[in-house]
C-alpha cells in the first residue's frame, strides 16, 4: 500500500477509535450516574464492574490510538523521504531531458546543414555518377564509398588485387571493389599520424 493511502487509512481508523473512546466515556458517565440510583449492594457491584470494564476498554482503545498516531508519524516521515527522493529524481530526469533536447536540436541543425551541403555537392556532380552512387548506396545499406588501406577494402575486408591497388593509389579514376562493388579510394594512414 502506498504511504499516502496508508496514512489516510490510519487517520480514518484513528477517527473511528476516537469515536469509540468518546462513546465509552459517555457510557462510563451514565453508569456513574446510575450508581446514585442503586438500592442494593449487588446492583452497586454490577455497575462498578461495568465501569471497570468500560475503563479497561478505554485503556485498550487509548493504547491503539497512541499506536496509530505513532504509525501515522512514522509513515508521514517515510512519505516525506520518498517525496524528497522522488523530487530529486524528477529534477534529475528533467535536467537529462533538457540536455537530450538540446543535443537533439543541435544534431537536427547539424543534419540540416549537412543536407544543404549534400544538395549543393549533388547539384555539381555528374548525373551518371550520382545514379551509380545511389544504386550502390541502396544495395549496400547506405555505405557506398569506403577506404582501402594496405590493399584491404574496409567495406568487405577482402584483399584488392595488387595492380588495382597500385592504380587506386594514383587516384586518377573512379574504381569499384571487385568483391563488394563499393566505390573505393586509397587511404594513406601514414600521413595522418
Amino acid at each position: 500500500m502506498e504511504s499516502g493511502q496508508r496514512i489516510e487509512k490510519l487517520k480514518a481508523d484513528h477517527g473511528a477509535k476516537e469515536t469509540t473512546l468518546k462513546n465509552n466515556i459517555e457510557s462510563a458517565k451514565k453508569a456513574k450516574g446510575r450508581l446514585l440510583e442503586v438500592k442494593t449492594n449487588k446492583e452497586y457491584e454490577a455497575i462498578l464492574k461495568e465501569i471497570d470494564a468500560i475503563h479497561g476498554k478505554n485503556s485498550a482503545v487509548e493504547d491503539e490510538i497512541i499506536h496509530m498516531l505513532e504509525e501515522i508519524d512514522r509513515t508521514g516521515e517515510d512519505l516525506k523521504v520518498k517525496e524528497s527522493e522522488t523530487a530529486g529524481r524528477s529534477s534529475k530526469c528533467e535536467a537529462e531531458i533538457r540536455k537530450m533536447d538540446e543535443e537533439l536540436n543541435s544534431i537536427g541543425s547539424e543534419l540540416e546543414e549537412m543536407m544543404k551541403k549534400r544538395g549543393g555537392i549533388r547539384s555539381k556532380t555528374n548525373d551518371a555518377l550520382l545514379k551509380k552512387f545511389d544504386i550502390i548506396k541502396n544495395r549496400k545499406s547506405g555505405r557506398a564509398v569506403v577506404p582501402v588501406w594496405k590493399a584491404i577494402c574496409s567495406g568487405c575486408h577482402m584483399n584488392i588485387p595488387p595492380q588495382m591497388y597500385n592504380e587506386l593509389q594514383r587516384n586518377d579514376k573512379l574504381m569499384l571493389c571487385p568483391h563488394c562493388e563499393r566505390i573505393i579510394y586509397w587511404e594513406d594512414r601514414n600521413t595522418d599520424a
